[in-house]
């Protein structure tokens, strides 16, 4: 599997904050408009999705955030087909955390999403809108 024909680049890259307003603030600052707002009800979570072009941050207040260099969470790669990605994943051995697919009612119509972890411990999320 090739997965250029799966997915249409990065989706978003995830910062947690321990003050969202704050965090937002910045952004904003930066140019960045605020695409999406909502409550991560599962992680009891305020979410907010900053964009600038094609550039989007997803932010949420989690009060664990590291406050230190290497702070990004994540990086997430929309996909177009989450199922197939993930039984992709799991035949090549990536799937090294045994995530599942999950969902979140977020943006209209909810996303599904699963997570892997990198060589390095960075974290890669697959991640479809739906």
């Amino acid at each position: 599997m090739d997965l250029k024909n799966y997915s249409t680049g990065v989706q978003h890259i995830g910062i947690p904050t321990n003050d969202i307003d704050k965090t937002v603030e910045f952004y904003h600052k930066l140019g960045f408009e605020t695409a999406f707002e909502t409550v991560n009800e599962e992680a009891n979570e305020e979410v907010v999705f900053l964009k600038l072009g094609t550039l989007v941050v997803e932010t949420y207040e989690n009060h664990a955030a590291k406050m230190e260099h290497g702070a990004i969470d994540h990086v997430a790669l929309d996909v177009r087909d989450i199922e197939e990605i993930f039984q992709y994943i799991n035949e090549a051995g990536l799937n090294s955390t045994q995530d599942t697919i999950h969902f979140l009612p977020f943006w209209e119509n909810g996303v599904k999403f699963f997570t892997i972890e990198g060589p390095n411990k960075e974290k890669v999320e697959f991640s479809q809108y739906l």
